[in-house]
């Protein structure tokens, strides 16, 4: 290949691809090896761990060059990546490998190619004399339900002044992204009463009450998409919801004592996330009045798991009109998938999203990153730097 269409950042992208950060394991070899390499340009890193400290969220502040730390530009991304179970990929995913001017391997389009772009140009931001501060805030688990990111934008909302925009680098072809769904997560626990299953009387059936709050929440989808609220500049304009993991029942024989369901819901700006909970858990309940009358000791646990707030961020807005004076591509569009941008812009911190990849590829076996997406990252990310200082140093 030649040269020019080699992207310089190359070998930090193919450095974090190559370590495995499921969300499941820990994250902190790759953490060490960026805080390595900030140590080495006179910065000081900061990690906020997790609650046993096998994972961390890591932050980093170049000072602006009369030495403000306060207010500036958020560079924001994940580091973890979602399993490759079950997949069949052509190549090893966590062996990068470049075929027919696509970057293969698990994160190269979810996202590991943006932050390979960060620390390839963090040297000429470390050397540059910043008009505002640039920080850099790598997370833990956002594939898990942005449990990470939601701790840093609370971070740096309580700062005494906290940063003015946020550009969160997902993969969106380089498009500027203004605004997501919000994604949340509900598991229903249904505790009834075991017994032979030619003793039904004796027994509360767990899985087919489980089955009737499915149905509500399949009711609860029907309705949305027939009424909205619709927002139509998402490809799917209206709120989506389903069950999608269900679990219940030993044996045939066996009347079930214990059913738990997932619902998943992604609701537009216009819908209250809080209000679909509501709508299901006053259903679950009715239901648990049933399973009661059939014997006392019946029950349903409502679980309220990861929510990740909607972003409707003005498209007018300091984050939207600088990531287009970066060179980010103009967009009107919305995305269905959520982003931790939702949680800065929550925390009064305006955010967009931009990023090279396509999310089509994202998850996916064999998930890859086109090479003129991180091209154009390059270009993108080294406009940052011109714009906010006179770099020196190795970047494109």
């Amino acid at each position: 290949m030649p040269a020019s269409t080699t992207p310089a950042s190359l070998p930090w992208i193919e450095r974090l691809v190559s370590l495995d950060t499921t969300s499941r394991s820990s994250n902190l070899e790759l953490i060490g090896l960026v805080e390595d390499e900030v140590r080495r340009l006179g910065l000081e890193p900061v990690r906020l761990p997790n609650a046993d400290g096998s994972k961390t969220n890591l932050l980093v502040t170049l000072a602006a060059a009369d030495g403000r730390t306060g207010g500036g530009v958020v560079l924001s991304g994940h580091t973890d990546v979602v399993p490759v179970d079950g997949q069949r990929w052509s190549s090893d995913p966590f062996v990068p490998e470049i075929r027919a001017g696509r970057l293969y391997g698990r994160g190269t389009a979810d996202m590991k190619s943006y932050l390979g772009v960060i620390m390839h140009l963090l040297p000429d931001l470390a050397a540059a004399a910043l008009a505002e501060p640039v920080h850099l805030a790598f997370s833990y688990d956002e594939e898990v339900g942005c449990i990470g990111g939601g701790e840093i934008a609370a971070a740096m909302a309580a700062w005494p002044e906290p940063p003015r925009v946020c550009l969160v680098g997902e993969p969106t072809s380089m498009r500027v992204i203004a605004g997501h769904k919000s994604s949340n997560l509900v598991e229903l626990v249904f505790h009834g009463r075991s017994a032979h299953s030619s003793l039904t009387p004796d027994g509360v059936n767990a899985i087919e009450y489980a089955a009737r709050a499915a149905s509500a929440v399949r009711e609860l989808a029907d309705g949305r998409r027939a009424n909205g609220p619709f927002d139509e500049r998402y490809r799917v304009p209206f709120t989506t919801a389903g069950v999608n993991v269900i679990s219940g029942g030993i044996a045939s024989n066996t009347v079930p004592e214990r059913c738990s369901l997932q619902y998943e819901f992604r609701t537009v700006g216009d819908d209250d996330p809080m209000a679909v909970i509501e709508t299901i858990t006053a259903r679950a309940r009715e239901l648990e009045a049933q399973m009661r009358a059939e014997h006392p000791d019946a029950s349903v646990e409502v679980l309220v798991g990861p929510l990740v707030p909607s972003l409707d961020s003005d498209d007018n807005g300091p984050a939207y009109r600088l990531s287009v004076a970066l060179g980010g591509t103009r967009s009107t569009d919305k995305v269905t998938y959520g982003t931790e941008a939702g949680q800065f812009a929550n925390a009064g911190i305006d955010a967009v999203v931009c990023g090279p990849g396509d999310i089509a590829q994202a998850h996916a076996a064999d998930e890859y990153v086109e090479l003129d997406q991180v091209l154009a990252c390059e270009d993108y990310l080294g406009a940052l730097v011109t714009a906010l200082g006179a770099p020196t140093g190795s970047g494109r």
